[in-house]
C-alpha cells in the first residue's frame, strides 16, 4: 500500500490524493497538481476520499474528462490543457483504450421492446416509494434466499458507479462515469447499444411514451431523450446556464412531460478564494418529453443572487443567497396537482428560508405552492472544511441537506403524507394536504455532511424502512444499521444494527449504509459501504440473505470489474431478477454492475 502524503485537490463528488511513491510517474504532473490546487483542502474529520488505489484504477482519458467536463471542471479550468493532461498522466496507473465494437454485444438482432412494467424511474414509479409490486417484483420471502450471481457487467473506464439501473422491456439501462449509457438484455447482459455523453450520467434513465424513448441528465446540465430501441439521439436541451450546474436528480416523467431537478458543483468551487461565492439557486425544469421544449423553470430560491457589499478575505466578493440545490428525483402528486422536491442548504449568506426544504410547486405552471424548511441557516460549502476559509460563511452551518427523494404515500385510511430523509439523522411526515404541516419527527441518528440517511428509503403502506449512515472518519463500525418505522406515527417497529465489516484492512470500508433501501413484498433490501447487500426479514428485521462484492467479476462485457460500497443506488427489481450498482470513488472503488436470479448460474 503507497505512503499517503499529502490530500491536495478536491472537488463535489471528487477528490483526488497523490502519494509520494507515485510522484516519478509523472513529475511535471506532480508539480503541477501541487502548485495549482493548492487551495484544495485536507478532508480531516468531515469528508473521506479515494484511495490512491482507486485513483491509480482511472484511466488517464477519465481523469482528464473530470478535469475537463466533470466533477472537476471547476479546478480544470484553472490549468491548460497541457496541464491537465500532465495531471491525468501522474494520477492514472492504466491505460484503456475504446470497446471493441464486438466486446459484449448481443448476437442476435435486438427484439422491439415491449411496454411493459418494469423498474422505470428512480424510485420505480413517480412517487418515490422504492416498494415494488409482488406482480412486477416476481421475488419473494421465500424465494430471495435462492438468489444467485446471474451475470455481471464491467463499466469500462470507470472506478465508480452512481446511476440507479432502471429495468424495462426486457433491458436494463444504465449510465457510467464515462458518460456512456448502456442498454442490456435483462436476462443475460449482453449489448444492445451504447450512448456516449460527454460527461458522466449519475442519474436513473427513466423508460417512457409507450416505451419508445429513454431520458437521462449528465453533470454538465444537459438533458438526453434517446430511442429506447436503438439509443439513437432524439433531443437534447441544456437544463440551466450556470456554469456549475449539473444533474445529480433522476429525472420523472410523467405523461409527455419530463421533470428535471438542477443541482450544482458551486458548494465544491468556493473553496478556491479567488471564485465569487455563490450566484447557483436550485431549480427544476418542465419539458415537453416529445421534443425538449422547456414548458417551466422553477427556482428553489425565487430571490436572484447579488453582490452582498461583502469581500472574503483574499478580496474576492461575495454573492448571495445561492444554495437551494435538488440533488433528488421529485415526487410527482396527481391528486393534489403538485411536483415536491426536497432542497440543499445554503452557500452562501443570507441564508435562505427555502433551503433544507420540502416545496411543493404547480405541476401545470411550476408556481410555488409552499414551502415547509426543516433546517434553518445552515449555510456551508467545502471551503469551511479547507485550510483557507476565505468562502466558509462567518457561521458556517452543519451541511444538513436532502439528498434523498422524497416519498408521497397514502395511509389505508386515505391520509397522505410526504416523507422527508434528511442528513441530519431526522425523519419528518409531511402532511402534503395542508401545506407540509408536520405531522411526526423522528431522530434515527446524529447526523452530519456524511451522516444521518444519505440517499433515501423505501415506503409501503404500513411502515417506512430507514437506512442509517452516520459515516465516522475514525471508527469504521460506527455508522449503520436499518430502521423500520410505523408509517403512521413514527414509532419504532424494530431496529437492526450494523454488522461488523469484514474488510477493516482495506482503506474506505466502513458500516454506514448511505444507499437506499428497495421494498419487496415481505422483503427490504439495503446496501453498505462494506460492499455487502443484505435482505431482511420485513415483519423481524432478520437478515434472510447477504452477497459480499469486494472481489473482481469475471463480466459478460470482457471489462476488468471488481465489486465496492453500495452507496449512490439501491437495488433495482423487476422480472424476478434483482440489479445493484457497486462501487463508490469517495469509499471502496468498483465498476460493475451484478445481476441476481433464483436459479443463478
Amino acid at each position: 500500500m503507497m505512503k499517503i502524503s499529502r490530500i491536495i485537490c478536491g472537488g463535489a463528488g471528487l477528490i483526488f490524493l497523490f502519494s509520494v511513491a507515485g510522484a516519478a510517474q509523472n513529475p511535471g504532473g506532480a508539480a503541477l497538481f501541487q502548485k495549482k490546487c493548492s487551495v484544495c483542502h485536507h478532508v480531516g474529520n468531515t469528508v473521506h476520499a479515494p484511495s490512491p488505489e482507486s485513483l491509480h484504477h482511472l484511466s488517464e482519458q477519465t481523469i482528464l474528462s473530470a478535469l475537463e467536463t466533470g466533477v472537476m471542471k471547476a479546478q480544470g479550468s484553472e490549468l491548460s490543457e497541457a496541464e491537465r493532461v500532465a495531471v491525468a498522466q501522474f494520477l492514472s496507473r492504466i491505460q484503456s483504450g475504446p470497446a471493441k465494437t464486438s466486446d459484449g454485444y448481443c448476437g442476435a438482432p435486438a427484439r422491439p421492446l415491449v411496454n411493459d412494467p418494469g423498474w422505470t424511474e428512480w424510485g420505480v414509479n413517480p412517487q418515490n416509494t422504492r416498494s415494488v409490486p409482488a406482480t412486477i417484483a416476481q421475488l419473494n420471502r421465500d424465494t430471495v434466499p435462492k438468489l444467485r450471481l446471474k451475470w455481471a457487467f464491467g463499466f469500462r473506464g470507470a472506478w465508480a458507479t452512481f446511476g440507479q439501473p432502471t429495468v424495462f422491456g426486457g433491458r436494463v439501462f444504465a449510465g457510467s462515469e464515462d458518460g456512456h449509457v448502456y442498454s442490456l438484455d435483462a436476462k443475460t447482459g449482453c449489448i444492445y447499444w451504447i450512448f456516449k455523453a460527454p460527461a458522466t450520467v449519475k442519474t436513473a434513465i427513466p423508460v417512457g411514451l409507450g416505451g419508445r424513448v429513454a431520458f437521462f441528465g449528465d453533470v454538465n446540465a444537459n438533458v438526453y431523450a434517446v430511442n429506447a430501441s436503438t439509443g439513437s439521439l432524439i433531443w437534447e436541451v441544456h437544463a440551466d446556464p450556470h456554469s456549475q450546474a449539473r444533474i445529480t436528480g433522476s429525472p420523472v416523467l410523467d405523461g409527455n412531460r419530463l421533470y428535471v431537478p438542477v443541482s450544482s458543483g458551486e458548494e465544491g468551487a468556493a473553496i478556491d478564494p479567488k471564485y465569487p461565492c455563490c450566484t447557483f439557486r436550485g431549480n427544476v425544469v418542465a419539458l415537453n418529453a416529445l421534443n425538449g421544449k422547456r414548458i417551466w423553470k422553477a427556482y428553489t430560491i425565487p430571490d436572484a443572487s447579488h453582490p452582498t457589499g461583502r469581500k472574503n478575505p483574499d478580496g474576492t466578493s461575495l454573492w448571495g443567497p445561492s444554495g437551494g440545490s435538488v440533488w433528488s428525483a421529485p415526487a410527482i402528486d396527481l391528486k393534489g396537482h403538485a411536483i415536491y422536491v426536497a432542497t440543499g442548504n445554503s452557500y452562501s449568506d443570507p441564508p435562505s428560508a427555502y433551503t433544507d426544504a420540502i416545496i411543493a410547486f404547480s405541476i401545470e405552471t411550476g408556481k410555488r405552492l409552499w414551502s415547509r424548511q426543516l433546517v434553518a441557516n445552515d449555510v456551508w460549502n467545502t471551503a469551511c472544511v479547507a485550510p483557507d476559509k476565505a468562502n466558509c460563511p462567518p457561521k458556517p452551518g452543519r451541511d444538513f441537506d436532502f439528498g434523498a427523494a422524497p416519498i408521497l404515500r397514502t395511509l389505508p385510511n386515505g391520509q397522505r403524507l410526504l416523507l422527508a430523509l434528511q442528513k441530519s439523522g431526522v425523519v419528518y411526515a409531511l402532511d402534503p394536504d395542508h401545506r407540509g404541516r408536520i405531522v411526526w419527527q423522528v431522530r434515527v441518528g446524529k447526523g452530519g455532511p456524511l451522516g444521518g440517511i444519505q440517499w433515501g428509503g423505501a415506503a409501503d403502506q404500513q411502515r417506512l424502512y430507514v437506512p442509517l449512515a452516520d459515516w465516522s472518519p475514525t471508527d469504521a463500525t460506527a455508522g449503520g444499521g436499518l430502521f423500520a418505522l410505523q408509517l403512521a406515527t413514527g414509532r419504532r417497529v424494530w431496529y437492526t444494527p450494523p454488522s461488523k465489516p469484514a474488510c477493516l484492512s482495506e482503506v474506505g470500508c466502513n458500516s454506514a449504509q448511505s444507499a437506499p433501501t428497495t421494498l419487496i413484498p415481505g422483503v427490504v433490501f439495503s446496501g453498505s459501504e462494506d460492499g455487502t447487500l443484505r435482505a431482511y426479514d420485513t415483519r423481524t428485521g432478520n437478515v434472510i440473505w447477504q452477497f459480499n462484492d469486494l472481489r473482481e467479476f469475471q463480466t459478460v462485457n470482457g471489462v476488468k470489474a471488481r465489486g465496492g460500497s453500495m452507496d449512490a443506488t439501491g437495488p433495482a427489481i423487476a422480472g424476478g431478477m434483482l440489479y445493484v450498482d457497486s462501487g463508490y470513488t469517495n469509499e471502496i472503488s468498483g465498476n460493475v454492475l451484478l445481476a441476481f436470479s433464483v436459479e443463478g448460474k
